[in-house]
This record gives structure tokens, C-alpha cells and sequence, in this order.
């Protein structure tokens, strides 16, 4: 089976997992893509190249049985453009993330605009995939909100007809790459002269709300609790002011400060870390809290957003070990001072690397090519 996938956004997670796909798929999977740079402009405009792309692949050859766009496609674009040779062909949508819940910060309007270009691509598409429940709960609950600004003609209707269209595959991850850099003799460290390393790897940007995570460390550092920092992330060129000042409160304590691009560098930082804290205000899947808790770190996460469906259930509150999910400020500052004080175990690195194998390529590809091939089974026409 010939599958052509499409995306415009072509960096970060969203290259990482489409490489991913077509590295471990058992179909051959064609990559459509452009570089990742100028969000808007992709979603407006990205249809027509990807398009021309996507007809010169079928003039050399290349017979699609499915069409794997991902949120980033103009999808009733992309079909109007192409109609003549991939009219009849199935598409499957996947939703990394969309515009109409993304959050945006106070500086900011929503543009609908985008969010309506999710919402058209939702109606075109044959099946719509998101990576999490979280994700495609909280858009669904939005999406009538949407329809309902406009003056008529609202078609609340096909909110249903989007549902039903819809399902969850969470992502897939090359997580045992980083078995490659595992140092064995590496444990969570309850000596005070080796202090727990505490490590942030997400996005330095507001939505994950290192505010919190900075006010977290301060107030555990003027309780006298010791720990060391890893700093690590994709930051862009403005970053928060936080960081910065963490800087200057923790340089001596600070083991790594800025993005990690080389991977077996990234690796080898998760794989020394000890605990992981996510203070985001918004988390569509949670790619790097995951690989840092496959690498050993013992999560201390919101019991929100994605992660109590990305934990599994036994692990929420262990009764031998550290709760792995906090419900308020209050509750994550214990957890964090029963860890650091070593009045609580952290889960061991072998629980941790096992409660998310299933997430690796090597078993969770399966999944996709059920997807894929059960979607061209349902439209024999192509």
C-alpha cells in the first residue's frame, strides 16, 4: 500500500514523527513537505505547493491508496487543487495540535480564521486522528463555540458528523534510541552532597509556564532543600525572563543551560536527571516529559491536560513511591520536598523506561498501519 503524506510544517515533533512513520511502517510512505517556518502562511498558502508537490509525485508514478496530512494542511485546499488525480483517494487527518484551543497569551487575539481552516479540514477529511484524548475532547467541547460566532448558517450539526469521524492514537516515539546513552550505575542520588538534578526540557515559552516551575524551585531553595538544575528546551529568540533570572540565582548549581540539539547531548542530559516537572498550563500530547520519563526521571505532573491518560493508572499514586500527579500548587511543592528530602522514593528507572515502551515504533507502528489500512479497506474505489 502507497501512502502519500503531507506536511508543511516540516521541523520539530512534526518531523520527528513523521520520520518515524515512514522509517517503521510496513507501507511505503511518501514525504510532502516544506520547512517549518511561517505558521501562518503554510496554513493559508502551504496547500498550493504542497499540492504541485504531491502531482508531480503522482506524474512520476506514485499511486496514493491514502492521503496522511497533518494539522498544518489546508485539507478542502489541498483536495480542490488536486481533484482530478487524488479526488477519490481516502484521507486521514491528524491533529498534532489546533488553532481553535492552542493557547495564546494575553498579549494576543485568536484569529479564527485558522481555527476554521482546522475545522473545514475536519469536514473533508474521511478520518480524523488526534494525539490524545485530551486533545480531541477539548476540541470538540470548543468547536460549537466556534461555529456559534458566526450570524447563520452555523451548521452545528456537523459538530456530530466530525465526532463520529474522529478517533485517539497517541504518538509514536523512537524512545529506545536513548537506550544507546543509559548509564546503568546512574540512580536518583538521596546524598547531600550530591544533590537530586531537577530538569526542565520543554519549550521555554509561557504556555508551559516556567513561572511556576521557577517559583516551585525558589521556594523549595529558601526551605533549604538542596537540588541541581538542568535547563535544557528549545527556546526562541525571545525567552522568559525567568530563565535568565534563574541563571543568576542558580549558576553554580546549573549543570546545562540552553537547548540540546545534538541528540546523544539531550540524551545523555535526560538520562542524568532525576526528576522531571511539568507546571504547563496546556500540553496537546507532552513529547518531552515522556522521553524524559522513559530515560528514568521520576515525573511530577498535573493531573490534567494529557497526562493521566499517558501515565498509566497504577502509576497516578504509587503506594511504595512519590505520587507521579499533583492536583494543586500546594500538593506539588510536597511532592517535591518529600523527593528531595528523601522522605519518598522515586519509581525505579526500569518502571519508568517499561510504563511507556508501548509509545516506541517498534510496537506502537502497528497501530498506524491498522489505521491506514483499515481506512483504504473502506473505500475500494481507489
Amino acid at each position: 500500500m502507497n501512502v502519500l503524506a503531507l506536511e508543511p510544517w516540516y521541523g520539530g515533533s512534526h518531523r520527528n514523527f513523521l520520520d518515524g512513520l515512514v522509517r517503521h511502517s510496513r507501507y511505503e510512505i511518501r514525504r510532502i513537505t516544506m520547512p517549518a517556518r511561517f505558521w501562518k502562511w503554510r496554513m493559508h498558502g502551504g496547500a498550493v505547493t504542497i499540492a504541485r508537490k504531491a502531482l508531480q509525485e503522482v506524474h512520476a508514478g506514485f499511486a496514493p491508496d491514502v492521503l496522511f496530512a497533518s494539522s498544518m494542511v489546508n485539507v478542502p485546499a489541498f483536495l480542490a487543487l488536486t481533484r482530478r488525480h487524488l479526488g477519490r483517494i481516502p484521507v486521514v487527518y491528524y491533529l498534532h495540535e489546533n488553532q481553535l484551543t492552542y493557547p495564546i497569551s494575553d498579549k494576543e487575539t485568536r484569529d479564527l480564521a485558522y481555527a476554521y481552516i482546522n475545522y473545514l479540514s475536519c469536514l473533508a477529511a474521511d478520518r480524523i486522528v488526534f494525539n490524545s484524548a485530551f486533545h480531541y475532547e477539548e476540541f470538540m467541547r470548543a468547536l460549537p463555540g466556534l461555529l456559534k460566532v458566526f450570524p447563520d448558517y452555523t451548521n452545528l450539526s456537523t459538530v456530530q458528523e466530525i465526532r463520529e469521524k474522529s478517533s485517539v492514537l497517541h504518538l509514536g516515539m523512537d524512545l529506545k534510541a536513548h537506550d544507546a546513552f543509559l548509564e546503568p550505575d546512574h540512580a536518583f542520588s538521596l546524598n547531600p552532597a550530591a544533590p537530586a538534578i531537577v530538569l526542565w526540557n520543554q519549550r521555554w515559552e509561557y504556555d508551559k509556564n516556567p513561572a511556576a516551575f521557577f517559583r516551585l524551585m525558589s521556594r523549595l531553595d529558601d526551605s533549604g532543600h538542596r537540588f541541581r538544575l538542568i535547563l535544557a528546551g528549545k527556546h526562541f529568540e525571545e525567552q522568559p525572563n525567568e530563565f535568565e533570572q534563574a541563571f543568576e540565582r542558580y549558576a553554580e548549581r546549573i549543570l546545562h543551560y540552553g537547548y540540546a540539539e545534538d541528540f546523544e547531548e539531550y540524551s545523555r542530559l535526560l538520562h542524568r536527571a532525576d526528576i522531571v516537572v511539568s507546571t504547563a498550563i496546556h500540553e496537546f500530547f507532552g513529547i518531552a516529559v515522556m522521553e524524559a520519563v522513559y530515560c528514568g526521571c521520576h515525573p511530577v505532573l498535573p493531573d490534567r491536560l494529557s497526562y493521566p491518560e499517558l501515565i498509566p493508572d497504577s502509576h497516578h499514586r504509587p503506594l511504595l513511591h512519590a505520587p507521579v500527579l499533583y492536583k494543586d500548587y500546594d500538593e506539588l511543592y510536597g511532592i517535591m520536598s518529600d523527593l528531595l528530602a528523601g522522605r519518598e522514593r522515586p519509581l525505579p528507572p526500569v518502571v519508568l523506561r517499561s510504563m511507556l515502551a508501548r509509545l516506541d515504533w517498534t510496537t506502537h507502528v502497528d497501530r498506524y498501519d491498522e489505521l491506514l489500512g483499515a481506512l483504504m479497506h473502506e473505500n475500494p474505489s481507489t
